[in-house]
């Protein structure tokens, strides 16, 4: 748990320079110390200012939350400049959701889609999910429209479903792509274990908050829950990059 709260809180520096920069804050500190008094595994830079003086962010990827200096009061919801009219939470907590999607790595992944895809992105997706079926069943679509498309698994039934059982299957077949193409189409696969990443994802999926499937999150971290067509889906990515360059 240690190493990875570490990792979080090193890949979190590297995402936004900001976070890791500390300036002379004598409630800094204070904060750290109550925390791991509280959570004695958490590293100390998982805890930085926020923008609100007396206030701090507290980094648990993919969750963040708030506390105050003495570490009495804590709080989970979002930021909002009135000044600015923006939500300051999202950026973090979208930067936090790709950090904790992106330690998983693409080898725990199947994905359609060339690596020199112009976009993205990474779904959380349940065999046995309609709307799931619906997007796979359009994936040359979306391959068309430049984007890549790396699947996690979430089975919304649990880890003793039928659903959960046929993601190993499908993981542990000698083409996974292949299986999970047959098993999006009905076609159950053949029943087979091995060493597999669905629990650890599912449990992923459940600290990111996820309640339906297909679950889709962007390059940027952006969660979009539902089925999105690929040519709405190009669309928003668009409007991100060119927001984000902005």
């Amino acid at each position: 748990m240690k190493s990875i709260l570490i990792a979080g809180a090193l890949v979190l520096g590297l995402l936004h320079p900001a976070l890791a920069a500390e300036k002379a804050d004598p409630g800094l500190e204070k904060a750290r110390a109550a925390m791991q008094k509280i959570l004695p595994e958490l590293a100390p830079e998982a805890v930085q200012p926020a923008p609100i003086p007396g206030i701090y962010q507290v980094f648990m990827p993919p969750q963040l939350f708030y506390i105050s200096a003495d570490g009495r009061y804590a709080f989970d919801g979002d930021i909002i400049d009135l000044h600015t009219n923006t939500n300051v939470s999202t950026p973090v907590r979208d930067r936090l959701r790709l950090a904790a999607i992106e330690q998983v790595g693409e080898k725990n992944m199947i994905i359609y889609g060339p690596k020199d895809a112009k976009y993205t992105v990474t779904v959380f997706t349940d065999i046995d999910c309609g709307y799931c079926r619906k997007l796979h069943s359009e994936m040359a679509q979306y391959n068309r429209a430049g984007i890549r498309v790396r699947y996690m698994a979430y089975p919304r039934a649990g880890l003793r479903s039928n659903s959960y059982n046929k993601a190993v299957s499908v993981w542990c077949a000698k083409d996974r792509n292949k299986a999970l193409t047959a098993a999006k189409q009905g076609r159950d696969p053949e029943p087979k274990t091995c060493d597999n990443p669905v629990a650890r994802e599912f449990e992923l999926g459940q600290r990111l908050g996820i309640r339906g499937t297909p679950a889709i999150v962007t390059e940027k971290g952006q969660m979009i829950p539902g089925y999105v067509p690929a040519d709405r889906l190009k669309a928003i990515l668009e409007a991100e990059k060119v927001a984000s360059k902005g």
